[in-house]
């Protein structure tokens, strides 16, 4: 294997989402890395603002992950100003509060469009993405798509049923897209995910610390005793393994969930 395996120099990075918790830290390592970073955000000001920080090479542009339209404009906005696309990280995703079931909120009254936005955001927010892009690199024949699963993917926890089952389909819909794009289009074309384990994001701080005092509630208390490495984790825990799969280091990697949880996954609990 070549010594520069992991290097992304000049490899062109879209990361939808990118202006949030865990898409900053994995703009900032690609760029780190050698990277040029497109970052795509609803949130503009905190887009632009992400980009300013990494260096004039790296932009910035709106998108809506629901929204075709946006994210066609935000794919011709990648090409016409950044000359091409490499990578497509599907980074947008969340949780909300009433789709979350607690001593107010019972499963049976949660409301149809918390649901429908929670499921909409994560899976039709990581697909829609694919199609747009994905066509370009279809037509390329070479490139990378890395979706952001969930531990929750793995084993559902308790209160987020939406969130949960939406981040089970974006780790089946990986597979699924990491097959058809080899076969339709080209071996070239890898798709894979990571599935983070927790890490304190604007979407499940409110479930895991107090917000109060900032301790950590019963809830967050009961993941820190299940994560072997007694830890919540860091965005930048996230940045080896999203390197190793969007670089040539992982050429024969394609079609797999990779869990960054500091063990969690691994733990029976005895």
């Amino acid at each position: 294997m070549p010594t520069n395996a992991f290097n992304l120099e000049n490899k062109i990075i879209a990361i939808t989402g990118g202006a949030g918790v865990l898409g900053a830290a994995l703009a900032t390592g690609y760029a780190k890395a050698g990277a040029r970073i497109l970052i795509l955000d609803l949130d503009i000001e905190r887009a632009k603002s992400l980009a300013k920080e990494l260096g004039p090479q790296h932009l910035a542009a709106r998108i809506d992950v629901l929204d075709p339209e946006s994210i066609q404009s935000a794919l011709d906005f990648c090409i016409a100003e950044m000359g091409s696309l490499d990578v497509l990280v599907n980074g947008a995703g969340g949780n909300h509060p009433k789709a979350t079931t607690g001593p107010d909120m019972s499963f049976f009254n949660i409301p149809k469009e918390s649901l429908e936005f929670v499921s909409g955001l994560n899976l039709s927010g990581t697909i829609l993405p694919s199609q747009v892009f994905g066509r370009y690199l279809a037509d390329k024949k070479s490139g990378c798509i890395l979706n952001i699963s969930s531990m929750n993917a793995f084993t559902p926890l308790t209160r987020i049923p939406a969130y949960s089952a939406a981040k089970a389909a974006v780790s089946n819909f990986t597979q699924w897209l990491a097959v058809h794009m080899a076969q339709e289009y080209s071996p070239n074309i890898r798709v894979n995910a990571v599935a983070p384990g927790f890490f304190l994001t604007a979407q499940n701080r409110f479930l895991l610390t107090d917000k109060e005092n900032g301790e950590l509630t019963q809830r967050g208390q009961q993941i820190i005793d299940h994560t072997p490495q007694g830890r919540f984790g860091d965005p930048e825990d996230l940045i080896g393994t999203a390197t190793w799969l969007v670089s040539d280091a992982a050429k024969f990697v394609t079609g797999i969930v990779v869990p960054v949880d500091g063990g969690f996954s691994a733990y029976s609990g005895v």
